[in-house]
């Protein structure tokens, strides 16, 4: 393995499986309730991301973003039964968002636009995951968020090409996973 891309494309793909094995366990054990809504506009926001890095040239890193797509619609899945049922308006309307950016991707097929729209809905896309958070810090996994951050950053160096298009996605996501993981552990710290 001489290529380094290849070495970082690997070792953020092995970490983002990682990140979700914890999480889907506590779903199993009823520790955590993903919201169903953040977890869709993931799985949305990181095929579409895949899409416009591949265009901007990113290669191999796509691979954590790949993985992470797939297992963002698993963790979906599992939110119908396992899920919170605390879903407001508010929530709809972050859903709704992250479906026109998918709708503008597919009318304007412009990457580095596409990779600023998703990584701003990516942000918004968060919010109903901070708002049951901050009210009850003990149904999320703060492990899961700190190892998709890692992932994030890893997958940075399996870029074939670093470019604003390539990386700020990625950026976006190491910052959206740390607030979240760290948001975890204060709130737990208030929390009793």
């Amino acid at each position: 393995m001489g290529n380094p891309h290849i070495l970082f494309a690997l070792i953020s793909a092995l970490a983002g499986i990682s990140c979700f094995i914890p999480y889907i366990h506590d779903i199993f054990l009823r520790k955590t309730t993903p919201h169903s809504y953040s977890w869709l506009i993931w799985a949305i926001l990181e095929v579409t991301g895949v899409v416009a890095m591949l265009g901007g040239g990113a290669g191999l890193g796509i691979a954590s973003l790949s993985v992470g797509a797939i297992l963002c619609l698993f963790v979906f899945l599992l939110s119908f039964r396992y899920g919170t049922k605390n879903v407001t308006t508010f929530d709809a309307g972050c859903l709704i968002g992250a479906l026109c950016i998918f709708i503008v991707y597919l009318l304007t097929h412009n990457s580095l636009l596409s990779v600023i729209l998703v990584a701003l809905i990516d942000i918004v896309a968060f919010f109903p995951t901070f708002r049951k958070v901050f009210a009850e810090p003990y149904t999320e996994t703060k492990l899961t968020y700190f190892l998709s951050a890692f992932s994030s950053a890893l997958a940075l160096g399996a870029l074939a090409t670093f470019t604003f298009t390539t990386s700020f996605y990625l950026i976006s996501l190491i910052f959206t996973n740390l607030t979240c993981g760290v948001l975890i552990m204060v709130r737990r710290k208030y929390t009793k």
